[in-house]
C-alpha cells in the first residue's frame, strides 16, 4: 500500500491526497445505502492528473471509485473493496459555449444547472432536468445517464452528448463522438460511457447538445378520484398528437405529505393528481391546453387548473419537487427507487405497489414521471428497526420483480450500483449479463476501474441493514 501512495504523490500534490480518517469517511457513503472506507481520496484537477493517478492503479491493481458530489441513489460512487476515491467535484469549471453550433463543452465538475444557466442567456436550452440538478455534476449524470421530467418531450442525458474525452483504465486518453449532431464512424463508444456508472473509464470532458429555449410553456394540474382513471389519461393525452414536455404523477400519500411539509392548496382528497406542461409557441399552446384539457375531462378527472400566471405555475412545480424531502417526514428512512413500466402498465403497477405494502406491512408512496413510465416507489421505514428494515428488503424486491413482469425494467434514471446488481440477470438474463461483462473485461482488464457495480458478486443480495 505503501508503494502505491507515494507512486501517487508523483502526479499530483500532496494536500490533494486525502489520508485522514475523518477525510476518508466523507467519501464512505453517498444518498443510497451502505459505507465503504476507502483508503485514500484524491482531488485531481486536470486530465494529466487522472492519466497519472490510474497509470499507479492499474500498474498496482487498486481499485478506483469516480465520484462527483455523491448524490447518487444506487450506491454508483461507493469504495465497496477501498482503495481510492477519485473526487472529480474539485475540477476548476469549464464551460465553452458554442452559440452557432447548439453545443457546449464542460468539465466534469460542472454542476447540471450551470450548464442550463449559461444556455439560457443565449436562448437556448440544456434539456436534461435531474431533480438534484442544482447539486449533482454533469460527470455524475453522464456516468449514471440521468434523466428528470422533460425526459418525456427531450429524452435522458446520453441523448445529448455528441463527445468525450476520457481516461481508460490503462491511463490511456480517447476521445469519442465530437462536436457534430450526426457522427456514425465505427461503434458509438460515446453511448456505451455514458450510463456505465464508471466501470470503464473516467469521463475529464463532455461535449453536449443545446436546443432552442421553448418561447413559451403552459401548465395544467390534474385531480382523479382513483389512480386507474390517471393511468388512462395519461396514455390518452399521449396519444393525440400533443406531447407534453413533463408529465408528473403523484399519488395521495404524496399530495398530503407535501401539504404537511409546505402547503399550498393541493387537493388532498385526491387519488391522484396529474401535472402536465406543454412547451412552444404561444399559439400552439392554447391549442394543446385545450386538447389536454377535454382529454382529461372526457377520462373522468374530477378537477383540471390552470394557472392563471407563471407565479402559481411555479408554485405548483415546487410542490412537485417538494415530495422528496416532505415524505422523509413521515419516517427516518426513505427507499427511492425507480422502477419503469410501459405507460399503459402504471395503473398494474400501482396496483402491484399496494399488494407489496399490505404484504411487508410497509408504507409506500409513489410519484415520478408518468409519461415514460418512470415511476419512483418509495419504502419508508426506520432503519433503528432491524426487523422493518428487513420487510423493505424484501418489499424492495418484490418491487423489482413487478416492474420486471410488467414488461418494464428495474432502472429509468438512478442506475444499478450496488443496490440493483443483485437483479440484473432476472431483467437481462445469465447471457446478457455475462456479454456486458466481456465489454468490461476488455475494456478494464485489471478489473480496477469501479469494482463491485452493476455486475452482482457471488451470494450479493440487497441489504438496507446494518450487519
Amino acid at each position: 500500500m505503501e508503494q502505491w501512495k507515494e507512486a501517487l504523490q508523483k502526479h499530483i500534490q500532496e494536500e490533494r491526497i486525502l489520508t485522514s480518517l475523518a477525510d476518508r469517511y466523507s467519501y464512505s457513503f453517498d444518498a443510497s445505502f451502505g459505507e465503504h472506507l476507502p483508503e485514500v481520496v484524491v482531488q485531481p484537477s486536470n486530465r494529466d492528473e487522472v492519466v497519472g493517478i490510474l497509470k499507479v492503479a492499474n500498474e498496482y491493481k487498486v481499485p478506483v471509485y469516480p465520484r462527483g458530489q455523491g448524490t447518487c441513489l444506487s450506491g454508483g460512487p461507493l469504495p465497496v473493496h477501498g482503495g481510492i476515491v477519485l473526487d472529480m467535484s474539485q475540477w476548476p469549471e469549464s464551460i465553452d459555449l458554442r452559440v452557432d453550433d447548439l453545443t457546449v463543452t464542460v468539465s466534469p465538475s460542472v454542476l447540471t444547472a450551470r450548464i442550463n444557466e449559461e444556455a439560457m442567456k443565449h436562448g437556448l436550452m440544456y434539456a436534461p432536468d435531474p431533480s438534484s440538478a442544482h447539486v449533482a455534476t454533469i460527470g455524475g449524470n453522464l456516468a449514471e445517464n440521468s434523466g428528470g421530467p422533460r425526459g418525456l418531450k427531450y429524452g435522458v442525458t446520453k441523448d445529448f452528448v455528441l463527445g468525450l474525452e476520457v481516461v481508460t483504465p490503462e491511463g490511456e486518453v480517447i476521445r469519442t463522438g465530437g462536436q457534430t449532431i450526426k457522427n456514425v464512424t465505427g461503434f458509438d463508444l460515446t453511448k456505451l460511457l455514458v450510463g456505465s456508472e464508471g466501470t470503464l473509464g473516467v469521463i475529464t470532458e463532455a461535449t453536449l447538445k443545446l436546443v432552442p429555449k421553448p418561447p413559451a410553456v403552459q401548465t395544467l394540474m390534474v385531480t382523479f378520484d382513483n389512480v386507474h382513471t390517471a393511468g388512462k389519461a395519461i396514455s390518452k393525452t399521449l396519444t393525440s398528437g400533443v406531447l407534453p414536455s413533463k408529465l408528473e404523477f403523484m399519488d395521495q400519500a404524496c399530495i398530503q405529505a407535501v401539504e404537511n411539509f409546505n402547503p399550498i392548496g393541493l387537493p388532498t382528497h385526491a387519488a391522484a393528481i396529474v401535472i402536465v406542461e406543454l412547451d412552444g409557441h404561444p399559439e400552439a399552446l392554447k391549442v394543446e391546453k385545450e386538447i389536454v384539457q377535454e382529454i382529461m375531462e372526457s377520462i373522468g378527472a374530477t378537477d383540471v387548473v390552470v394557472p392563471g400566471n407563471q407565479e402559481e405555475a411555479d408554485q405548483i412545480w415546487h410542490a412537485r419537487k417538494q415530495v422528496s424531502p416532505a415524505i422523509a417526514k413521515i419516517k427516518p428512512t426513505k427507499v427511492s427507487e425507480d422502477a419503469t413500466v410501459p405507460r399503459s402498465k402504471i395503473p398494474d403497477m400501482m396496483a402491484r405497489l399496494e399488494d407489496i405494502k399490505q404484504k411487508y406491512n410497509v408504507e409506500v408512496v409513489c410519484f415520478g414521471h408518468a409519461g415514460d413510465g418512470n415511476l419512483h416507489p418509495n419504502i419508508l421505514c426506520d432503519k433503528r428497526d432491524q426487523e422493518e428494515m428487513k420487510r423493505a428488503e424484501q418489499a424492495v424486491e418484490e418491487l423489482f420483480q413487478a416492474a420486471i413482469d410488467l414488461g418494464g425494467t428495474l432502472s429509468g434514471e438512478h442506475g444499478i450500483g450496488t443496490m440493483k446488481a443483485p437483479f440484473m440477470e432476472s431483467e437481462l438474463g445469465a447471457t446478457g449479463v455475462g456479454m456486458m461483462r466481456r465489454i468490461k473485461d476488455a475494456w478494464d482488464p485489471n478489473g480496477i476501474m469501479n469494482p463491485g457495480k452493476i455486475f452482482a458478486e457471488k451470494g450479493q443480495k440487497l441489504v438496507l441493514r446494518d450487519e
